[in-house]
């Protein structure tokens, strides 16, 4: 008998996946209907289903939200890990939650601070994920393809579809 999907579960993998991975790709949907991708720096590291973003409110990004083009996909790449988390994305004003979230990293990539009020948060509400997860690092995954190449094997690894 196959086991229940366990949302707490999957969640919990996904943020050991993605934790300390801060740069994330972020895929949303322009008024023509294609994917645009942009890096965005990841603000909340415990991922409960939820990634929060930081973004102007006057931006491409936010625009193309509030206009309803609210699906999203956001991915990420570690070391010897890929995860890939859809959903939809939402533009969020809440200025206690925007100076919590605001940190040094986030001062490199605006010129306002947290009181600006062009600055928004973006959370994308994650349904699914998927990942791809490589045991052992940079060279070990190497030593693993040049092993597959020989013997004709494929990589090992693990790789999951999931609801969160």
């Amino acid at each position: 008998m196959t086991e229940a999907p366990n949302p707490t579960e999957n969640r919990r993998k996904v943020a050991e996946l993605i934790k300390g991975v801060r740069i994330a790709m972020l895929t949303t949907i322009d008024e023509a209907g294609r994917l645009v991708s942009r890096p965005m720096t990841t603000q909340d590291v415990e991922f409960d289903g939820s990634i929060w973003f930081i973004a102007q409110r006057d931006s491409d990004l936010a625009r193309q939200i509030e206009a309803g083009r609210v699906e999203a996909n956001v991915a990420y790449a570690g070391s010897s890990s890929w995860v890939s988390v859809s959903g939809k994305a939402r533009v969020v004003n809440d200025p206690v939650k925007l100076r919590d979230e605001w940190n040094r990293f986030t001062d490199a990539f605006f010129e306002s601070g947290p009181d600006d009020p062009n600055n928004v948060l973006i959370l994308v509400e994650g349904e699914s994920a998927e990942y791809w997860d490589s045991p052992g690092g940079k060279v070990t995954q190497l030593a693993q393809l040049a092993k597959s190449l020989i013997t004709k094997e494929p990589v090992e690894g693990e790789n999951k579809v999931m609801d969160l």
